[in-house]
C-alpha cells in the first residue's frame, strides 16, 4: 500500500466518521423533534429517511473508499473516488454556505476531498 492508497483510506475514515456524528446529531436535533409534531402518516414515514439520506450516502462512500484502496485497477479507484468526492464536495459547500463557515463539517469534508484528489493522482 502506497501513500495514495493510504490517502484514500484516510478520506474514507474521515467521511464515515463525520457521517456517524452527522447521523446522530440529525436524529437528535431534527428527526425526533419533527416527529413529535402532528404530521400526516406519509410525512412521518418520509422525514427520517430524507433527513438521513446524506448520512447514509457519506457513510457508504467512506466504506467504499477504504475498500477501493486495496483494489489494483486504477479505473475502479477513479470511479469510486469521483463519486465519493462529488458527494463530499457537495456536502462541504452546502455546509459552508448554510453555516457561513461556523461549522467544522465543511472543513473535514474539504480535507477528505483533498485526500481523495491526492489518492487519485497518477
Amino acid at each position: 500500500m502506497n501513500g495514495q492508497d493510504i490517502s484514500l483510506v484516510v478520506a474514507g475514515v474521515i467521511g464515515s466518521g463525520v457521517a456517524v456524528v452527522h447521523g446522530v446529531l440529525t436524529q437528535r436535533l431534527l428527526v425526533n423533534p419533527t416527529l413529535e409534531l402532528s404530521l400526516p402518516s406519509l410525512a412521518r414515514k418520509l422525514i427520517p429517511g430524507l433527513l438521513q439520506f446524506s448520512t447514509f450516502n457519506w457513510f457508504v462512500s467512506g466504506l467504499a473508499l477504504v475498500a477501493v484502496a486495496f483494489a489494483q485497477e486504477w479505473e475502479t479507484k477513479f470511479a469510486v473516488g469521483v463519486l465519493a468526492a462529488s458527494s463530499y464536495l457537495f456536502g462541504a459547500l452546502g455546509n459552508l454556505w448554510a453555516t457561513r463557515g461556523r461549522h467544522f463539517g465543511w472543513m473535514l469534508y474539504g480535507v477528505a476531498v483533498l485526500a481523495i484528489i491526492y489518492g487519485l493522482r497518477g
